[in-house]
């Protein structure tokens, strides 16, 4: 059995304990951390690819392989992680698209600060979008596909 809904008069440690406690919370995280390596994958192909076949910076081949891989995972979230959640395309797309956005400038924060490091660059992005992926998580599930 499930725990009950929150409710506005919880406190947050309630509130964080029975969505702990749910079983389809953790669920949506499966689907999502699946959807996410095929994010993933994409990412680092399209990077490595615009980095070292293209020859453009880390910086840039960072921002074209997200686009790449937030098409990707939009699309996959929207049809099988958050299906009971679906709104309108436009608007769950937009907050989708911001919340991947501020998952971007955190990646690329992370990015380059292990590229400073001393880090390979394509090493250094798969570290990144792997220390990223809570913030990604909670703000698609709390914005973008809440109900």
């Amino acid at each position: 059995m499930e725990p009950p809904a929150t409710t506005p008069a919880q406190g947050p440690a309630q509130r964080v304990g029975n969505a702990l406690g749910r079983r389809s919370n953790w669920e949506q995280l499966a689907k999502f951390c699946t959807v996410g390596a095929t994010g993933y994958v994409v990412n680092l192909v399209v990077y490595t690819i615009l980095l070292k076949g293209a020859g453009l910076h880390y910086i840039p081949a960072a921002v074209g392989s997200f686009l790449v891989a937030v098409a990707n995972n939009y699309t996959l979230n929207r049809l099988w992680t958050f299906r009971v959640e679906r709104g309108h395309v436009g608007a769950q797309g937009l907050r989708f698209l911001v919340v991947s956005t501020v998952s971007l400038i955190a990646n690329l924060a992370v990015l380059h600060l292990m590229v400073t490091l001393g880090l390979g660059e394509i090493l250094a992005q798969a570290i990144a979008i792997v220390l990223v992926t809570p913030l990604n998580f909670v703000g698609n599930k709390l914005w973008s596909f809440r109900r």
